[in-house]
């Protein structure tokens, strides 16, 4: 930190960094001042290379604006002017060891992950063979013992209970648990356990993409899906994402069924789709065997 502690306040608006460029030069029509900005060796160097009157008229220029912060990287030597131009107007003005493309390539993953869509739900959340299933269903459905069962046959824990999920991208939701009690399950008539302490630390996933929605419900036939056709979706911070229905019955294995619907998923993204090529067989045999009534019963010998 090179202008001490003024304007650390400044409140960060746009999940975005940028090279003044040109605004250097004088050229301020698409400046896009809302946004942190990094010197790089160009700009310094170019900073350098001016008179000290037109290296003041340029810094003043540029810091006329109201940025929320300068960075200067690869350690550079920051020209007085600019500092002391800086500290007039409580702009802070930060240096780095970095080299100019690795400071962008830390900065822009983590300004994206600060200012990404959030939600948090009640759920559980597991990793099963790669894929992210989110159980839901209302409080002691059973969600919690079946993510147990999961994780004992060797899947993975995200998430129990409280699931926070972030937007990455257009349709990317990165689903993790609270800080505080990761790694932690309560399971009802036992408590709170430790799943990397009983199962290891190969049992517990900091965080996973969410991919199903599996949603626990009591019996009802009349919402059970039969044939996969009718492909429900739900949608969380504007993504869509497969929902799948399970009904729960007396002697139902929740946990296998959980495992097909990771693997069928699984299925489906590699362009296989069960349900319906068992359709469009049924939809072809019906038309041959219609052809064939047509042929019969226009057969007058």
């Amino acid at each position: 930190m090179l202008t001490g502690e003024e304007g650390l306040d400044r409140v960060i608006t746009v999940p975005e960094v940028s090279s003044p460029g040109l605004v250097l030069a004088g050229y301020t029509a698409r400046f896009a001042s809302k946004r942190l900005h990094a010197l790089g060796e160009t700009e310094i160097s170019y900073l350098d290379s001016l008179s000290a009157d037109e290296r003041k008229e340029s810094l003043e220029k540029f810091l006329s604006y109201d940025l929320p912060c300068v960075f200067v990287t690869k350690a550079q030597k920051v020209p007085s002017q600019l500092l002391r131009i800086a500290k007039h107007r409580k702009i802070p003005v930060v240096r780095t060891k970095l080299k100019t493309a690795e400071f962008y390539r830390r900065i822009v993953p983590w300004l994206s992950e600060a200012f990404a869509a959030a939600e948090t739900v009640h759920g559980s959340l597991a990793d099963v063979y790669g894929v992210g299933l989110l159980f839901i269903g209302k409080s002691g459905i059973g969600k919690s013992e079946c993510v147990l069962d999961l994780v004992e046959r060797g899947h993975r824990l995200v998430a129990d209970d409280v699931v926070h999920i972030t937007k990455r991208g257009q349709d990317v939701l990165i689903g993790k648990a609270n800080d505080l009690t990761r790694r932690y399950m309560e399971i009802r008539g036992v408590g709170l356990v430790d799943i990397s302490a009983l199962f290891g630390i190969r049992a517990v996933r900091h965080q996973k993409r969410i991919e199903v929605v599996v949603e626990l419900g009591e019996w009802d036939k009349r919402d059970a899906e039969r044939t996969g056709l009718d492909e429900r979706t739900t949608s969380i911070l504007g993504v869509d994402l497969p929902h799948v229905m399970v009904p729960l019955n007396p002697g139902k294995n929740i946990t296998v069924i959980s495992e097909v619907v990771a693997m069928n998923h699984l299925l489906r993204y590699s362009g296989v789709d069960s349900a319906h090529v068992l359709n469009e067989r049924l939809i072809r045999r019906m038309a041959e065997q219609k052809e064939l009534r047509e042929y019969l019963s226009e057969d007058y010998e």
